[in-house]
C-alpha cells in the first residue's frame, strides 16, 4: 500500500483555511446585498437603468427618474436594509439564548408586544399615521421582554433557555388575545391595523427607517460585544462559567439585543415571517457555530432576502404590489425546508 504524503505548508493550518472560507463567504454576501440593493432601486412598475438609478443619486435634476429613485425606492430600500438587519440579528440571537434551532423573534412575545402597542396606539390614542404609533410599537415591544426577563428570573430555574421559551409563549397568547379582542370590537383599528400586520416596506417614507435606527445600531453593537459569550454559551452553562464567562449577563445582553432589534423591526415593517429564523440557518450552514461569523453573514443574508422580496412582489403582479411579508413566507418556507433536509443529510 502507497502512502502519500502532503506537506503542511501546502495544506495549510486547518484553521487559517476555515478563515479564508468564511471571509469568502461574507465578501460573496456582501456583492449579493450590494447587487439586491441596486435591484431595489432600479426594479418595479417603471424599470430604470442602472446609469439613470446613479444620475438620480449622484446629480438629481427632478427628472421622472429622479422622482420615483429619490422619494419612492430609496426610502424603502433603507428601510428594508435596515429591517432585514435587525430581524436576521435578532433571530441568530434567541435561537442561541433559547438553544431552540427554531426561535425567532416572535419566541419571546416581542412581536406580540409591537403588535399590542400598534392597536392600543390606534384604538385608545386615536394615532392614525404609520410614523406615530412606530414608537408604541418599539415601547410595546420593549415592555414585553422586560416582562418576559422579569418573569423567568423569579421562577426556580431562573432565565433558562426553557423557561424563557415557556413565558414569551404565554405572553404571546395573552397579547394576541387582547389584540383580537381590540380588533374585533372597533371596525377601524382594525382597518389601520390590517395595512400594519401584513409587513412589508410599501407605504414607508424615510421618517420611519429614522425612527428606528438609533434602537438597530444599539442592538447591532450589544450583539457584536456578547458574540464571543454566546460561543462558550452553546457549550453549556457549566462549561461557559468554567470559561471564565458570567451566563447570566451574556444571556441578558443578548436578550436585551433581540428585543431592541425585533421591536424596531416589527414596529417599523410589521410582523416579516421568516427571516429571522430562516436567515441564521442558512448563515450557519455557510460559515459555522462560531457566532461572530454567524453574526456578520447574518446581517448581510437578511437586508438581501427581504429586499429581494420586496422587488419580486413589486414585479409579479404590476401594478399592484405583493407585500414583502407574504414573499418572504413564500421564499422562507421552502428555503427553511432545504436547510433542514441538509442538515438530516449530513448527520445522518
Amino acid at each position: 500500500m502507497t502512502t502519500v504524503a502532503v506537506r503542511p505548508e501546502r495544506a495549510g493550518p486547518p484553521r487559517r483555511r476555515d478563515a479564508r472560507r468564511r471571509l469568502a463567504v461574507a465578501l460573496a454576501a456582501a456583492l449579493l446585498l450590494v447587487a439586491v440593493l441596486l435591484a431595489s432601486l432600479a426594479l418595479g412598475s417603471r424599470p430604470l437603468a442602472v446609469g439613470e438609478v446613479w444620475g438620480a443619486l449622484t446629480a438629481p435634476d427632478g427628472g421622472q427618474a429622479t422622482t420615483i429613485v429619490r422619494e419612492l425606492r430609496l426610502p424603502r430600500t433603507v428601510l428594508g436594509l435596515v429591517v432585514g438587519l435587525a430581524l436576521a440579528l435578532a433571530g441568530v440571537l434567541f435561537q442561541a439564548v433559547t438553544r431552540n434551532p427554531l426561535a425567532e423573534p416572535r419566541i419571546l412575545g416581542v412581536s406580540a408586544g409591537a403588535s399590542f402597542g400598534v392597536v392600543l396606539a390606534i384604538a385608545v390614542f386615536g394615532v392614525g399615521t404609520l410614523t406615530g404609533y412606530v414608537w408604541f410599537g418599539v415601547a410595546g415591544a420593549l415592555l414585553a421582554g422586560l416582562l418576559v426577563f422579569a418573569v423567568a428570573n423569579r421562577t426556580r430555574d431562573g432565565a433558562s433557555p426553557v423557561t424563557l421559551a415557556l413565558v414569551g409563549a404565554a405572553l404571546d397568547a395573552s397579547l394576541g388575545a387582547i389584540v383580537y379582542a381590540l380588533l374585533s370590537i372597533d371596525a377601524r383599528t382594525f382597518e389601520e391595523y390590517r395595512f400594519w400586520v401584513v409587513g412589508g416596506l410599501t407605504g414607508r417614507d424615510a421618517g420611519v427607517a429614522g425612527q428606528v435606527l438609533p434602537f438597530v445600531l444599539a442592538g447591532t453593537v450589544l450583539a457584536a460585544l456578547v458574540a464571543r459569550g454566546l460561543d462558550a454559551l452553546a457549550l453549556g452553562d457549566d462549561v461557559a462559567t468554567g470559561l471564565g464567562h458570567r451566563t447570566a449577563l451574556v444571556r441578558l445582553g443578548a436578550g436585551v439585543a433581540g428585543v431592541l432589534l425585533t421591536g424596531a423591526a416589527v414596529a417599523a415593517a410589521g410582523p416579516i415571517a421568516f427571516v429571522g429564523l430562516a436567515v441564521p440557518h442558512l448563515a450557519r450552514a455557510m460559515v459555522g457555530a462560531d457566532h461572530r461569523w454567524t453574526l456578520l453573514v447574518a446581517g448581510l443574508l437578511g437586508p438581501a432576502l427581504l429586499l429581494a422580496a420586496d422587488v419580486v412582489g413589486r414585479l409579479v403582479a404590476p401594478p399592484g404590489e405583493v407585500p414583502a411579508g407574504i414573499i418572504t413566507a413564500l421564499i422562507g418556507a421552502p428555503l427553511l425546508a432545504f436547510l433542514v433536509r441538509r442538515a438530516r443529510v449530513v448527520t445522518a
